[in-house]
């Protein structure tokens, strides 16, 4: 029992450790005057503005995992799959459609964490010929070959 707590905390630990600046907090949003700058650098083809957008918007993947994750070995995977779905957002962002960025980013987000949540549920029922498939009273793995 005390092993797997440690195992937790150290989960736990290394998903803070990936997504947090140096100080241990995530990175303040944007104003939203400093968002759209970074908007209309991005489009000139600054590429150091893009990634600010997606470093200050990392605590935004974090609070929408939160509701998605139910083991923590899943964790490190939700936040990489959201990060996916937010750098698809700043991508594709349009400002002159007047929505917010952070409502925008969150749907993004959103949609490709359901997505991939789809994926795994297509694949649930597979049944390989090389997997077992239940044991023998011997104790051997009986596979459908």
């Amino acid at each position: 029992m005390f092993t797997s707590l440690i195992d937790l905390a150290l989960q736990n630990l290394l998903f803070f450790a990936l997504h947090l600046e140096n100080n241990g907090a995530f990175p303040k949003p944007l104003s939203a005057e400093a968002e759209a700058e970074c908007f209309s650098k991005m489009a000139q083809g600054d590429t150091g503005a893009r990634n600010k957008l997606i470093e200050h918007n990392l605590r935004l993947v974090a609070h929408i995992i939160k509701k998605y994750y139910s083991a923590a070995n899943e964790q490190d995977d939700l936040i990489s799959i959201g990060t996916i779905g937010l750098i698809k957002a700043v991508s594709s962002y349009s400002p002159e459609k007047k929505t917010k960025f952070a409502t925008y980013a969150s749907r993004c987000i959103e949609n490709e964490v359901l997505m991939h949540f789809r994926s795994l549920k297509k694949t649930a029922g597979d049944v390989y010929f090389d997997a077992p498939v239940d044991t023998d009273k011997d104790g051997n793995q009986l596979t459908l070959q």
